[in-house]
């Protein structure tokens, strides 16, 4: 029988009884009859779970209710064995309820998920069901509508409502060429959008698969009830044992089990952390692994890839160097001609001065891009190649007398017709938070050390670790090294590994806490504990703070509640507390655990404190 039931006949039952024997004046035998009732139908059931918990020898801290149902029903105290039903099973309902509440706003997000989307085909729209929108579709957002899928403006301009996503009050602007995600709020203008995901890989989809992998995981905090369950039930039955024992009233011991029930421990930590969840939700910051919103406070070491983590991943041509016999506009005209067929991070760079400095592009051929050799192709008659000095020393090229010392960041040499031509050079800024969170992790967060791993060159990494004041650097590392290094450092304390890439995946794994910037790889995501959804270290900083504040939300709950049952215990134990009052009493603290759980749903005034 669900507890919803059980709580609800045994509510009945305690009326009924209250009504004859009080009411009408019923004998006490027919006015005993409905809380017979409720200890056989309600309690039998409640009873055999826990005896079967106890012959697995799972000793949890309900054990206590199941001690006090029986003895009621053996001293002939029918009245406080309903209550204590009512108690057991109307926590078990009440927590369903709460937890129903802490996760509303995740409910929510899913019931805003519109059913169907607009597409236009040869300029015919056509309604169709969101799951049947493939990528490359190009549909219409009408005005004020839900955006349904992640996607980019082919044309209109106008503005999009975030907030529901980012946790941002700021409504978006957007033109051709703005990326827009699924869930956000058109405003008063009609957009065509190109879907760049289907609806389930999109960012609504993402965020709504919180609310199913949350609900249905057990973390390690949760088992902290079990852990406090493991020493407050035998206190509690040492007192009402000791409290028997000197008075001679077994009323007593009833009394004090009846109150020793720990109700506040079974039901408020899972209520602070689904609620916990559900605020991170709300920031844009997934928690994949609830374990994650424990661990990350007991976190020594922090360790950041750089590109994209600690930096915006988006480098800037800051100097070029051209050999002498070449012309730097005429070098940059020829580079950014083939760079438009590449993928590479610094492309973009170099498209964009070009762009900015009206360089005229030319048509490439024979483009390719082989690994370990650079970018190569024909633009303009000329046989172009970009590389590194490493990729120089595997081709056949002369002037490489010529080759300035290297730089402390980013670059790239070109040969241009077999020939040295330039060195480009680029800086990719640190974000304007990472000093300052880098600098508060210490003395707000408690970690003992910070370091930096990565892939790229030492003068490059370390020129970043002197900018953002990290002093522990690894450069040049592969991802089996970032796996070692990671592996090491976690089985000396306990580790938060920050990253953005596919080759952090392994490294985030093995870190006690992985966490993944941004939405650049699905696969780093898998592998992540907690997903941050906007490229920002104050999202990082948020979700700290949410688990700081969780951990002491559950354990105020769990441990204020254990501490006033034991209040009751004493005045129970003295004689100063019946059963029934007992009971009732205990209600009341259930009530006020919870309350004080779900605070970890609400947002404090201060989040983040870089």
């Amino acid at each position: 029988m669900p507890s919803r039931a059980i709580a609800a006949l045994s509510a009945a039952a305690i009326a009924t009884h209250l009504a004859l024997r009080f009411g009408i004046g019923s004998s006490s035998t027919a006015a005993n009859l409905p809380l017979w009732a409720a200890l056989a139908v309600g309690g039998a059931p409640l009873v055999y779970g826990l005896l079967r918990k106890a012959l697995r020898r799972e000793f949890g801290s309900d054990l206590l209710a199941g001690m006090s149902i029986v003895t009621a029903a053996l001293l002939g105290e029918y009245l406080a064995g309903a209550i204590v039903v009512l108690m057991l099973s109307g926590g078990d309902a009440l927590e369903n309820y709460a937890l129903g509440r802490a996760s509303s706003v995740l409910a929510a997000l899913s019931r805003r998920l519109p059913s169907v989307a607009h597409r236009q085909r040869d300029q015919a729209i056509v309604d169709v069901a969101l799951a049947d929108v493939a990528i490359a579709d190009v549909l219409v957002v009408y005005p004020h509508e839900t955006c349904p899928v992640d996607g980019i403006v082919m044309s209109g301009h106008g503005v999009m409502d975030e907030s529901y996503l980012t946790g941002e009050p700021f409504q978006i602007n957007k033109t051709v060429g703005s990326a827009v995600l699924s869930g956000s709020i058109n405003g008063d203008s009609a957009f065509a959008i190109r879907a760049t995901k289907r609806a389930e890989d999109s960012r609504y989809a993402k965020i709504m698969e919180v609310m199913r992998e949350s609900e249905s995981t057990r973390p390690r905090l949760r088992r902290l009830g079990d852990r406090l369950g493991a020493w407050y039930t035998p206190l509690a039955l040492a007192s009402a044992l000791l409290a028997w024992a000197m008075s001679g009233d077994s009323v007593r011991f009833l009394a004090v089990l009846v109150i020793a029930t720990p109700c506040p421990l079974l039901i408020a930590i899972p209520v602070a952390i689904i609620g916990s969840i559900s605020l991170c939700a709300r920031r844009a910051v997934i928690v994949r692994s609830p374990v994650a919103l424990e661990l990350v406070a007991e976190c020594r070491t922090a360790i950041f890839d750089k590109t994209g983590t600690l930096t915006y991943g988006e480098p800037s041509l800051t100097d070029e160097i051209v050999a002498p016999g070449f012309v730097g506009p005429d070098v940059l005209a020829l580079v950014a001609s083939l760079e438009r067929y590449s993928k590479h991070p610094l492309a973009r760079a170099i498209l964009a001065a070009s762009e900015a400095k009206g360089v005229r592009l030319a048509e490439a051929t024979e483009v390719r891009e082989p690994p370990g050799q650079g970018l190569g192709g024909m633009v303009a008659g000329h046989a172009l190649w970009i590389t590194s000095r490493r990729g120089l020393a595997q081709l056949r090229i002369s002037g490489t007398d010529q080759l300035p010392p290297e730089g402390d960041g980013l670059e790239c040499v070109v040969a241009v017709d077999g020939r040295f031509a330039a060195v480009l050079r680029f800086r990719d800024a640190p974000r304007t938070d990472s000093r300052p969170f880098i600098s508060h992790l210490g003395p707000v967060h408690r970690f003992a050390r910070v370091m930096i791993i990565s892939g790229d060159r030492a003068a490059e990494v370390q020129y970043l670790a002197d900018q953002v004041g990290v002093g522990n650097v690894y450069a040049q590392q592969t991802p089996e090294d970032k796996l070692a290094i990671v592996r090491r450092e976690t089985a000396a304390a306990k580790t938060v590994y920050i990253g953005d890439g596919i080759n952090d995946a392994p490294a985030m794994m093995a870190a006690t806490v992985g966490i993944a910037m941004g939405q650049q790889s699905d696969v780093t995501a898998e592998a992540a504990g907690v997903v941050i959804m906007d490229n920002s270290l104050r999202k990082v900083d948020e979700f700290m703070h949410i688990s700081r504040r969780m951990r002491a939300i559950a354990l105020q709950s769990a441990i204020g509640g254990m501490g006033l049952s034991l209040v009751g215990m004493a005045a129970a134990a003295t004689g100063h507390l019946s059963p029934i009052n007992g009971a009732v009493s205990q209600e009341l603290i259930d009530v006020l655990a919870i309350v004080n759980a779900l605070r970890a749903a609400w947002p404090p005034r201060v989040l983040h404190d870089i």
